[in-house]
């Protein structure tokens, strides 16, 4: 008998600041290459409006074949309470 399971999203169970943190931390380390995961630690149309950005051009940045703007990426993370720092890489 096939058991029918519902698809795991991590972002639906961010409670604190300190998740969204960590989660965007991941999403640097391991998404690669897809930006899409950032916008779902608050939802797509609660980041939209953050951001001033229409959803679409959201949608459009942060897709696999997107491109978004330095501009486009800080307003998402100011809007996501973060900020972005340099830091060496270790090689």
């Amino acid at each position: 008998m096939a058991q029918k399971l519902n698809k795991w999203d991590s972002a639906q169970h961010l409670k604190s600041e300190e998740d969204i943190v960590a989660y965007f931390e991941a999403c640097l380390e391991e998404a690669g290459g897809d930006a899409s995961f950032i916008a779902k630690a608050r939802g797509m149309t609660q980041l939209a409006k953050d951001t001033g950005l229409g959803w679409e051009s959201l949608y459009k940045a942060l897709s696999s074949a997107g491109n978004p703007s330095f501009d486009t990426i800080l307003k998402m993370t100011h809007a996501l309470g973060l900020q972005c720092r340099a830091a060496a890489l270790n090689t």
